[in-house]
């Protein structure tokens, strides 16, 4: 099924370098880490991907919310977000972002715990997949999922992102 929908974009500076946003009436519903001129081609993909189609329009109005809060996590003053959500995805990962959703800020789980969490022990590798595929990450706490040795594993966005991440949660310390 084929959804038309407008899309507002936009960038915004962060310690993790450009992040381009994306969100639609609904909500947010994809975070790229790199310039929109640079993710314009992976944008496109990932829309017909999702079967959305429509226009593109650079706002910078309508991502204001989401930017401010983007920006007050990225300075400590948050560690929740509040903004709606426009996520495409199966069940089982809509189950997994949402449950991601509860890590708590500055705490980490392991994806064998997540598979706990969610009732499917032996789905481990699916968390991981699920977390490889969050449209919005940052938003949705991918980066506090963790080996289970403790160990920082796997990230879209890059390991150094990761560590970033848990480092400004005060997460680093706790992991081996």
């Amino acid at each position: 099924m084929t959804t038309q929908l407008i899309h507002y974009v936009d960038e915004m500076n962060s310690p993790l370098g450009t992040l381009t946003i994306v969100a639609t009436e609904k909500g947010v519903c994809h975070i790229h880490f790199g310039e929109l001129t640079k993710c314009s081609v992976s944008l496109k993909a990932w829309l017909k991907k999702q079967g959305r189609k429509g226009e593109v329009i650079r706002c910078k109005e309508t991502l204001q919310p989401i930017c401010e809060q983007l920006e007050d996590y990225f300075a400590g003053k948050r560690d929740r977000f509040d903004v709606p959500l426009d996520l495409c995805g199966t069940e089982f990962q809509k189950k997994v972002w949402n449950t991601l959703q509860e890590i708590e800020y500055g705490q980490t789980k392991s994806y064998k715990e997540i598979a706990q969490q969610i009732g499917a022990p032996k789905a481990v590798r699916a968390i991981g997949g699920a977390n490889n595929q969050n449209p919005v990450p940052i938003i949705i706490p991918c980066h506090r999922v963790i080996g289970s040795n403790g160990n920082m594993v796997g990230y879209g966005g890059g390991l150094d992102k990761k560590e970033l991440l848990l480092s400004l949660e005060g997460a680093i310390e706790k992991i081996s």
